[in-house]
């Protein structure tokens, strides 16, 4: 019996759900692609030596502006489908966050714009983003 060794390139990314206690959430708007110009959650990859929530917090102020501790994040899980991005094998793990209504946001880094979007009317979003939210958020009643 031949045993044949295949190996796939993973990334490891971390995205993170920023909400607000009025059902607001924060999202970005890509300046490339994949999905140049649609909505998704921030986020991006983990740095060699760095732990996916400090990734999800350095993140979150690289496209946002926004500063929370990285103590401050519950992760809610990880994302691991084989086809959840078209660039390629991508496992995310994803956090939330909530913060007070109006914290200022301002774009940055991979982010064209960053808006603050109620939980019930949200645009379609890219990659898994909306599968990702709404593990993370309780519908409204």
């Amino acid at each position: 019996m031949t045993y044949t060794e295949t190996f796939e390139t993973i990334r490891y990314t971390a995205d993170i759900i920023v909400v607000t206690p009025d059902r607001q959430v924060l999202l970005i708007e890509r300046s490339w692609d994949p999905y140049e110009g649609h909505w998704a959650l921030p986020g991006g990859h983990v740095d060699p030596g760095e732990t996916s929530r400090n990734a999800a917090a350095r993140e979150l102020a690289e496209e946002t502006g926004v500063h929370v501790m990285s103590e401050a994040l519950h992760q809610l899980g990880t994302w691991d489908q084989p086809d959840r991005d078209p660039r390629g094998r991508y496992v995310t793990v994803a956090y939330r966050v909530t913060v007070p209504a109006g914290t200022p946001i301002v774009a940055g880094d991979d982010a064209r714009t960053v808006q603050w979007w109620p939980l019930d009317a949200l645009p379609p979003l890219a990659f898994d983003h909306a599968d990702i939210l709404s593990a993370a958020v309780e519908p409204t009643s």
